[in-house]
């Protein structure tokens, strides 16, 4: 396998420190290397890259902040995680997922939720149902705040998880969720709208409150499918 870095194409002199980090943080998550795997030099990579060593200085200082690499004086600068760990901590820090990544995502989360709901609804207590509800309430209650509002979203979709009883599901779902949360905040503001949302969860709550698996499986992969579309919508692309 060959060296992150060593083979992405040059990037516009002007660009800025953080389109090189990005471009770093691609190659990395791209090539899937091993913690403790050693980056090419800095000459090496200003010269792969087209841009000063400053530059590639000053991306790798800003990656090390992350927690992505560790730079040791005198041997060179190394991945410290797997990807599954430099993904989260980039998105915290507005590294946003580049397109590939983002599709696959939005492409695994319509399946997993859809799954998540099926399993709701044959497990939900009427306990259950009174907290789904709440977290329904929620949405509506802040349907005027983008921030609030995917902020009731996310808890809506965590309690569906809970309510599933899976273990498995509900960690993986939180992942993905926690990778997407900037592109779904951004959709929904680009949207303008929060009721087509809000009345696609309305659909998916009165499933799992009549124990309709059937039906709630349906309704979330609607929802995800219309969710997919908006955010698709929101990057500029045609939704497929």
């Amino acid at each position: 396998m060959a060296a992150p870095g060593a083979g992405v194409a040059p990037i516009r002199r002007d660009s800025p420190v953080s389109q090189v980090a990005r471009r770093l943080l691609d190659e990395l998550t791209a090539g899937e290397p091993r913690p403790g795997t050693r980056l090419p030099s800095e000459r090496r990579l200003a010269e792969t890259l087209g841009v000063g060593r400053s530059a590639i200085r000053e991306a790798i200082a800003v990656l090390e902040v992350l927690g992505i690499v560790e730079v040791r004086v005198g041997s060179g600068t190394y991945v410290r995680g797997t990807v599954s760990d430099l993904l989260p901590q980039a998105i915290d820090w507005g590294l946003m997922l580049g397109e590939r990544h983002t599709r696959d995502l939005v492409e695994t989360r319509r399946h997993l939720e859809a799954v998540t709901a099926r399993l709701a609804a044959e497990r939900a207590t009427d306990d259950d149902v009174a907290r789904l509800r709440d977290r329904l309430d929620r949405m509506r209650d802040t349907a005027a705040s983008v921030t609030e509002f995917v902020e009731a979203d996310v808890e809506f979709h965590l309690e569906v998880a809970r309510i599933a009883d899976n273990t498995v599901l509900r960690d993986i779902l939180h992942s993905v969720r926690a990778l997407l949360r900037v592109w779904i905040q951004r959709a929904v503001a680009a949207d303008g709208d929060t009721a087509a949302t809000l009345a696609e969860h309305v659909a998916v709550f009165e499933a799992i409150a009549r124990r309709d698996a059937d039906g709630a499986a349906t309704a979330m992969g609607a929802h995800m499918q219309s969710a997919g579309d908006r955010l698709h919508r929101s990057l500029g692309e045609r939704p497929p």
